[in-house]
């Protein structure tokens, strides 16, 4: 089911805990604010598609090529390093206004559940141990230079060749990973930060999309 609720671009700050109905939670804070409002796209217009393009944080021109110059004077915001599209119903589209700035207190408030995207941490190029958590082979005397192996891959001669999808040694981590049904804690609207119980993908620093929850 595709995800047509609103949501906005964020940075992970980290994690801490939180005091939540005299429980200790665990909690993600991230900084999902200001969002500016470059474009509203509408499935009636030439863009033939209902959705909401967004900014996050702010860049020194040097940096930014002229052509995207010109399309954030267009929409007269600042120039921003992070721009993402969010497909939004109808409903939801009059809700933004283009050159208007919103935080996370417009979207998100406490005990609401969103969807959480980002992109996990790259562990490189892994074993099946530490991609699977495979347990290895026995040690026993007759081992040989066989501890770590993945085993067998074979199906014999039907169908005679490896099945799709095997579980084995390769690239690990950094991929575009979404946690879904997390609970916000706490909305903290002056300082644009989102409190969110357990953790979401992505190192510290890394650039997180939140949206309502899809199956909320």
């Amino acid at each position: 089911m595709a995800n047509t609720s609103p949501g906005l671009i964020g940075r992970k700050i980290g994690m801490t805990q939180l005091f939540h109905n005299g429980d200790a939670v665990a909690v993600t804070v991230v900084e999902a604010g200001p969002n500016h409002v470059i474009a509203v796209k509408k499935s009636d217009g030439v863009d033939g598609y209902d959705a909401v393009q967004l900014g996050f944080t702010e860049q020194k021109e040097s940096r930014v090529s002229q052509a995207e110059q010109g399309h954030f004077a267009k929409a007269d915001v600042p120039l921003l390093k992070h721009v993402q599209e969010f497909r939004v119903s109808p409903d939801d589209l009059a809700s933004f206004q283009v050159g208007s700035a919103i935080g996370p207190d417009a979207l998100f408030s406490e005990d609401d559940t969103v969807d959480v995207t980002g992109t996990s941490k790259g562990r490189g190029f892994a074993g099946v141990m530490k991609k699977f958590n495979f347990k290895g082979f026995i040690r026993s005397h007759g081992s040989h230079e066989y501890f770590r192996h993945g085993g067998s891959i074979g199906t014999r001669l039907t169908p005679g060749h490896v099945q799709k999808g095997k579980k084995m040694p390769g690239q690990f981590g950094a991929a575009t990973r979404t946690v879904q049904n997390l609970t916000v804690i706490k909305v903290d609207a002056e300082k644009n930060l989102l409190f969110i119980k357990g953790g979401v993908p992505g190192p510290n620093g890394g650039i997180v999309r939140v949206r309502r929850a899809v199956k909320g």
